[in-house]
């Protein structure tokens, strides 16, 4: 009976965490700071040149970059991905506009100069930008 009540009141405490992580107002990337600017070129050299570090400086950090669009896609939800050119033949800087934003600006053009800010995911081929937003 006594461990009943001690149970019992963790679970309270973690249906209360839970519903607090749930309904946490999230981050309104247009109006948050950038951590660091820099070109899609340089954020991928970074990445390319040790990962490690990499991660430590830019992994989770709003992270403004400026690039050339080098592909445009869109998935079955309607979002929109921007690959930027890093200099690398095979791979870029995939930046998902953030869909929790109503965007000035959803058509782009290969070869087209972008600034985009967004949340530093790390690298699997790509380097990842999630929840963007294209500045100006």
């Amino acid at each position: 009976m006594k461990y009943l009540k001690y149970l019992l009141l963790l679970a309270v405490i973690g249906a209360a965490v839970g519903f607090y992580q749930y309904n946490k107002p999230h981050q309104n990337m247009e109006k948050a700071d950038a951590d660091v600017t820099m070109t899609a070129t340089e954020l991928f050299q970074a990445f390319e040149k040790d990962e490690l570090s990499a991660n430590e400086t830019y992994l989770d950090k709003v992270v403004e970059v400026k690039g050339e669009v080098q592909q445009v896609s869109n998935n079955d939800e309607g979002g929109i991905s921007l690959t930027l050119n890093s200099g690398n033949d095979m791979f870029g800087v995939i930046c998902q506009l953030d869909e929790l934003t109503e965007h000035q600006k959803t058509t782009f053009e290969p070869g087209e100069e972008v600034t985009v800010k967004g949340i530093c995911t790390g690298m699997l081929m790509d380097v990842v930008l999630v929840r963007c937003v294209v500045k100006g």
